[in-house]
């Protein structure tokens, strides 16, 4: 959603480092650009104005000036004030009340992804070891209610659904009463879409509100739906008053304006992102490290936080063994691709890598999907002993992977030469712990 602001934020920033010191008309040239890249980023103008403020007020302080990196130290200004755009780094990820259950009310226009943002909540919320009651008190849109309770059984959520009922109030005091008998922590309501010009839709939202006493009450903001989006969220903060913002659709192509505004305009933070259809795509927002993504500084912690959750530590342990001992197999090849497709798209993990942001764009990241996915159906196509022993691939056998696995007698080739060039490399260095040694060894050299 930001290569283009993130490309130009890094053009200014490396002319910025041609610089061996800087004068305030460098600075002032500077902002130029960056106000330009962010209008077209569809930020809101009032946003950019009270930014660029800020940055301009830091940015020409003589601690600045006379820094002995001065392009770093504005790019570190422009860094700190994103973060605060975007809600600061204090904020909690959700508030909870002190006599249970806590409820979160999801709001929103229609077609912002509310009932899904809703299901992915819970699921995130039952990783986190709670246990969510969700309900949907959408009576306007024909199957809201069977949306919800469709995504909760695919998550093995728990969603309150009494058919008999179809009032809003009655529905969510019925989901009360349920979470008050059985224990659930949270109550997660998804209320229905209306824009902030009806009236009786707003005065049903703050009824809800009343009733439920909520410790969240959470915008649903389609991050491509630009200016609307932000002005939509200043009228429900006015009318009802909100906590945080769940951003949906950051996968997509939009500009990116809304994500940057939505939180200044309305003084809530960006509590959480949709980064995906699935209901697994869901995070915290983090805002510095998305600023890190945007300034192509990378994100580290997020790259290592998702290793964590995707790679199975015992079998990282034993590969490790395996490979100091030179017994490395196409199956332990195998779990390695399973384990880097886990992490989601190519091109989101290079992101997070410092400096790789614009390079990873210029990468034909699908094709590379494409292909771990042709490698893995190879692979399955084989027998244990093919695995174990590829030499004893003949002409016949590669023909027989060929057709099993849908792929080509060349496509199996590839295959079988990376990796037995990959064992050979292993084998030629002594194993892993020879491997690092000689690669510590050459550190110098390589820098």
């Amino acid at each position: 959603m930001f290569d283009s602001l993130s490309d130009k934020l890094q053009a200014v920033f490396r002319t910025l480092r041609g610089h061996g010191s800087l004068t305030e008309s460098d600075v002032d040239a500077a902002l130029r650009e960056i106000r330009l890249a962010l209008l077209e980023a569809d930020v809101h103008f009032k946003v950019v104005k009270q930014f660029l403020e800020r940055v301009r007020s830091r940015a020409t302080g003589q601690e600045v000036l006379k820094s002995l990196t001065p392009a770093q130290a504005v790019i570190r200004v422009v860094r700190d004030e994103m973060v605060e755009l975007l809600g600061g780094t204090d904020a909690k990820r959700l508030e909870t009340s002190a006599r249970l259950p806590s409820v979160v009310l999801m709001t929103g226009l229609q077609g912002s992804g509310k009932t899904t943002s809703t299901a992915k909540l819970g699921r995130w919320l039952v990783k986190g070891g709670h246990h969510p009651l969700l309900v949907s008190t959408d009576v306007n849109r024909p199957a809201a209610r069977e949306q919800l309770r469709t995504l909760g059984e695919k998550s093995a959520l728990k969603v309150h659904h009494p058919a008999r009922l179809d009032e809003p109030r009655a529905i969510l005091r019925s989901a009360l009463e349920e979470a008050r008998a059985v224990g659930h922590e949270f109550v997660l309501v998804d209320t229905a879409g209306r824009l902030h010009v009806d009236d009786e839709l707003m005065a049903e939202l703050q009824d809800l509100k009343t009733l439920a006493q909520p410790s969240e009450v959470l915008y649903v903001a389609d991050a491509m739906t630009g200016q609307d989006a932000v002005r939509s969220a200043e009228e429900f903060q006015k009318r009802v008053g909100i906590t945080g913002i769940v951003l949906t659709k950051l996968d997509g192509d939009a500009r990116g304006g809304a994500a940057l505004s939505a939180a200044t305009v309305t003084g809530a933070p960006v509590k959480f992102a949709g980064v995906g259809e699935k209901v697994e795509e869901f995070e915290p927002f983090q805002a510095e490290r998305m600023v890190g993504r945007i300034l192509g500084l990378g994100d580290v912690l997020g790259l290592i936080e998702k290793v964590e959750e995707t790679v199975d530590r015992e079998q990282a342990e034993e590969m490790a063994r395996r490979i100091r001992r030179s017994e490395l197999t196409l199956e332990d090849y195998r779990q390695q691709l399973a384990q880097v497709r886990k992490m989601g798209s190519l091109e989101a993990v290079l992101g997070m890598i410092p400096g790789m942001g614009q390079a990873a764009r210029h990468v034909d990241t699908e094709a590379g999907e494409r292909e771990m996915k042709r490698e893995v159906a190879i692979i399955d196509s084989m027998t244990p002993l093919e695995r174990r022993e590829p030499s004893v691939m003949n002409g016949s056998r590669r023909k027989r992977v060929a057709r099993g696995s849908g792929t080509s007698v060349e496509d199996v080739n590839r295959l079988l030469r990376k990796f037995m060039q990959a064992r050979k490399l292993m084998k030629q260095f002594g194993g892993g712990g020879k491997l690092m040694k000689r690669l510590a060894g050459r550190m110098p050299q390589m820098r």
